[in-house]
C-alpha cells in the first residue's frame, strides 16, 4: 500500500497477501522491488531480502528503480549481486514502466517462449538482405539493386568494383567495401 507502482499495473487482476517477494507475477515467478534512493540509504536491504527469497522460484527478479541521477555504481553492483544470486534484473526508470514490466510478466505467465523468441525469415531474400546490409554502408535498396543487377549471391560476389560503381546508389567508396567484404578472409 503507497507503492506508486500498484496504480500502472493494468489489465492483470491484482491481490494483496503475505509473500516472500513483492509481487508474484506467475506461480514460479517472484519479484524484488528496490528503488535506488532506497538502497542508497540501507545498503543492506537487498541481501536480506534475496536471503529470505531463498529458492521460493524458479524465476527471481529484481525489479529496480532507478530514482537516482548517480546510478551507474549501484547499478553495476546490483547487477553483480543478481548474477551471483542467479536473480534477473529489470531496470525501471519510472513508476509506470515498472507497472509495465510487472503486467508483461503477467500477460505472459502461461504462454509459450516461442511467443517471444525472435522471427526469423529464412527466405533466401532475407538471408540475402541480413548478409549484404551487415556491410558498412549498405542499406536494403542497395541489396535490392545488387540483387536484380547480379541475380544471386555468388554473381554479386563474383562482382568487380568497376561493375558495382556502375549502379545506382553505388560510389567508389561502397563499391569497395562490399568487395573488400565478400573478398577478405574472415
Amino acid at each position: 500500500r503507497g507503492n506508486p507502482v500498484l496504480e500502472h499495473i493494468r489489465n492483470v487482476g491484482k491481490e494483496v497477501r503475505e509473500i516472500v517477494a513483492d509481487y508474484q507475477v506467475g506461480r514460479t515467478t517472484g519479484v524484488l522491488f528496490l528503488s535506488l534512493r532506497y538502497h542508497r540509504l540501507h545498503p543492506e536491504y537487498i541481501h536480506k531480502r534475496i536471503e529470505e527469497l531463498g529458492n521460493s522460484y524458479n524465476l527471481r527478479i529484481l525489479l529496480l528503480m532507478c530514482d537516482v541521477s548517480e546510478h551507474q555504481e549501484p547499478i553495476r553492483e546490483l547487477t553483480k549481486i543478481c548474477l551471483i544470486n542467479n536473480i534477473t534484473i529489470m531496470v525501471a526508470w519510472t513508476p509506470e514502466e515498472a507497472g509495465f514490466y510487472l503486467s508483461t510478466y503477467k500477460q505472459f505467465e502461461h504462454k509459450p517462449p516461442d511467443l517471444i523468441k525472435e522471427r526469423v525469415d529464412k527466405s533466401y531474400h532475407a538471408m540475402l538482405r541480413t548478409a549484404l546490409t551487415s556491410i558498412s554502408k549498405v542499406n536494403k535498396t542497395d541489396v535490392e539493386t545488387l540483387r536484380t543487377s547480379f541475380g544471386s549471391f555468388a554473381a554479386i560476389s563474383r562482382a568487380t568494383t568497376e561493375q558495382l560503381q556502375n549502379l545506382p546508389g553505388f560510389g567508389q567508396v561502397k563499391a569497395k567495401r562490399v568487395v573488400d567484404a565478400l573478398e577478405k578472409p574472415f
